[in-house]
């Protein structure tokens, strides 16, 4: 499959596989007739795969480790396990951090949605406190 073809079946755009290619989370293919480039098709969920990951909050650095894990056959179990819970841990983190988020801004919500009163007395930094 062309770059074409691959970025738009992955969700992606073209520069965004280049991306990829550049930080070597896919392999840059040879060229072939013409000077075009051919993925394999099995490139697709690869992509997705990375697209995904960055969505949910991993690094590209994060990323790419996950994805040598499959090719790398040195790494042990316990290496494994070790990554895994580092980064439940930061998950757990990150869940906490929103819950307190969304807590605020239901505070705000409530104190600045009611009435007509002027935005600019709506004090937003105190909602994200315990001054709401």
């Amino acid at each position: 499959m062309t770059i074409g073809k691959i970025a738009s079946a992955a969700g992606v755009g073209v520069e965004t596989i280049r991306f990829y290619e550049r930080k070597g989370l896919i392999k840059k293919p040879q060229r072939r007739d013409g000077g075009f480039r051919y993925y394999p098709e099995d490139e697709i969920s690869r992509v997705r795969f990375i697209k995904r990951a960055q969505e949910l909050g991993f690094t590209l650095r994060e990323v790419k480790d996950l994805l040598d894990l499959q090719s790398k056959r040195k790494i042990t179990g316990s290496q494994v396990q070790e990554k895994a819970q580092e980064k439940i841990k930061e998950i757990h983190e990150k869940i906490a951090d929103l819950k307190q988020m969304e807590a605020s801004l239901l505070r705000l919500a409530k104190v600045c949605g009611e009435g007509e009163q002027a935005i600019r007395e709506c004090k937003v930094f105190d909602c994200f406190g315990a001054g709401c």
